[in-house]
């Protein structure tokens, strides 16, 4: 290019032209648009104005030696724009020479790097996003999918594809106009984003059709991922179909949701939206404004857990629940001390159901606070009446509570309530927590703990050892006893490492001036080992007993019951075979 060529000159390069002694000769546009200098202000003077500061003097000995060596040099080169400003520039230098070989010109060519730095970025949002929410688009999410597979192939956690599609939409671009339906689609978007967590991906496919990618799921079981996300897509549902407030006015719309899982790297993305999609199409052919998972065992296993929610909330209006006490024995003696009270569930048509069936979907839900509490009043309620018979009143009961019970802002009120409206010795009653009580806010369990003390509550650490176990927490915590896990008793016979966890867990306790009770005791060597050998206080199992109704606990004292094993009421011997 000629250094008098116009047309080339006039490019979005910044260029300047100088005489050999460096005095610029003219610049172009993109000259003044870069560094803010106009022709006027630079015609005439060298470009050392142009320098940032950044750079040494021997840096630019080295440049023109290079351009004259070879020509031209070409790197980059901060500089400095007429506020004072510096930033960085891609800078070529070119020798312009006669055909004698006589120098005639430099022309200088730069490049705002910052600039082209911004363009890039501008150029991936435009690859990667939607124009018109600012969502992930196909080829994002698509991306984020496989990155979730391979993580997923390692942890072994599940993650879950929302396909959702809104059902009237094409009704309001036909009455009230596109720019309508593009307003409906970003707060569509907007409400997705609000519902879901930071790590989640909300995506826009294109036309009324958006993804929500929820990489890893951390529920154990199959059931609990699938009711999890059943829950997040009802949320999902309820947002949706909240009105929209439209140029035109006020607008309502409804969306159907296909779900499908993933574990792992073993199907290809396309297939994985496919199958959201078809289980959308499901939802739609269905009535609309409902959510399907393309997995039938998935879909019933929502079912099963939806109707075993309403099962149980009936059964706690109904008076299906009752407690079953398992006693508490002194090893050495056999005479019962206590007992842990056990719910369980009496079914009208199905008899007493399993504990393992109801009791994880009470724990994980927002039942096993109103249960917890039927539980509480009703265990103070019976250690109350025990306390008027002589052959009873020695009896402590111990009751299990929950981390969400704790949480409770109440609580401690709660259980001051239970113990006055029954009129229970305080000191009889014994609340039991599991270790995983305190991983999430162990000051405030700490606190409750302090204030339900000062009431004469004795509190139990109960399953030692198989979470969270910490000698700081048990120093602090206003602890009475702990509880040998019976993961640990089944394997005394077995294994030698479990054999020294339980003899020192007693060891430690005792040393803490704390009792222990050891559950899950079965046979007669597991008894010896714990009572006879380390000294455990009490022993829980169905060597002596199993849990037992109202009825068949009270007769272990209150007659010549044959469960006492022929001893006289309030003792018990290993049961025979055990």
């Amino acid at each position: 290019m000629a250094p008098g060529d116009p047309a080339g000159f006039e490019v979005r390069l910044g260029m300047l032209v100088t005489d050999p002694a460096t005095r610029i000769l003219r610049v172009n546009q993109a000259f003044t648009e870069i560094t803010g200098f106009t022709a006027e202000d630079v015609v005439g003077q060298t470009p050392h104005f142009l320098q940032s500061g950044n750079y040494e003097k021997s840096f630019y000995a080295a440049l023109w030696a290079a351009i004259k060596q070879k020509g031209s040099w070409e790197g980059e080169l901060w500089g400095k724009r007429k506020n004072g400003e510096t930033h960085p520039r891609w800078v070529s230098i070119t020798a312009v020479k006669d055909e004698q070989g006589t120098l005639t010109n430099y022309v200088a060519s730069f490049l705002d790097l910052e600039e082209r730095r911004y363009a890039e970025e501008l150029i991936n949002r435009l690859a990667f996003t939607d124009q018109l929410t600012g969502l992930p688009n196909r080829r994002l999410l698509i991306d984020r999918l496989r990155q979730a597979e391979v993580a997923n192939a390692r942890t072994g956690n599940y993650g879950a594809v929302i396909l959702l599609d809104l059902d009237n939409f094409k009704s309001l671009n036909d009455t009230q106009g596109h720019a309508a339906g593009d307003c409906l689609l970003q707060q569509v978007g907007q409400r997705l984003v609000a519902r879901v967590r930071e790590s989640d991906t909300v995506a826009r496919l294109g036309g009324d059709e958006f993804v929500v990618m929820l990489p890893a799921l951390e529920a154990k079981t199959l059931e609990e991922v699938a009711w999890d996300v059943e829950t997040l897509g009802r949320n999902l549902l309820a947002d949706l179909a909240q009105p929209y407030a439209l140029p035109g006015g006020t607008f309502s719309c409804q969306a159907s949701l296909g779900v499908t899982l993933f574990t792992g790297a073993g199907l290809a993305i396309e297939d994985l939206l496919r199958q959201a999609e078809m289980a959308m199409y499901q939802s739609k052919s269905a009535g609309k404004s409902r959510l399907t998972f393309f997995d039938p065992d998935m879909e019933r296993a929502v079912i099963n857990h939806a109707q075993m929610s309403r099962d149980l909330l009936l059964a706690l209006h109904h008076g299906q629940f009752e407690l079953f006490f398992q006693p508490q024995v002194a090893g050495d003696s056999g005479r019962i001390l206590g007992a842990e009270a056990l719910v369980r569930w009496r079914h009208p048509q199905r008899g007493l159901v399993s504990p393992g069936e109801f009791i994880p979907q009470i724990e994980s839900s927002g039942l096993i606070l109103p249960v917890g509490q039927w539980v509480l009043e009703t265990a103070c309620e019976h250690l109350a009446r025990w306390g008027t018979h002589p052959e009873m009143a020695h009896l402590t009961l111990a009751v299990n509570v929950s981390a969400r019970q704790f949480q409770a802002p109440d609580f401690a009120r709660l259980v001051e309530t239970a113990l006055t409206r029954s009129g229970a010795d305080p000191r009889r009653l014994k609340l039991e927590l599991t270790e995983s009580a305190f991983a999430q806010d162990p000051e405030n369990i700490i606190g409750v703990m302090g204030q339900i003390r000062t009431l004469g509550v004795r509190f139990a650490l109960d399953d030692f050892g198989t979470g969270y176990s910490s000698l700081s927490y048990l120093c602090r915590l206003p602890l009475n006893q702990l509880k040998i896990d019976r993961s640990f008793v089944s394997q005394i016979e077995s294994g030698d490492n479990n054999v020294v966890i339980c003899a020192a867990t007693i060891s430690l306790a005792h040393s803490l001036k704390l009792r222990v009770v050891a559950e899950g005791v079965e046979t007669d060597a597991q008894q010896y080992f714990l009572s006879a050998v380390h000294r455990c206080d009490l022993l829980q199992g169905y060597l002596y007993s199993p849990p037992l109704p109202l009825p068949a606990f009270e007769a272990l004292f209150l007659d010549k019951s044959p469960a006492t094993g022929g001893n006289r009421p309030g003792f018990l011997s290993p049961r025979p075979g055990r």
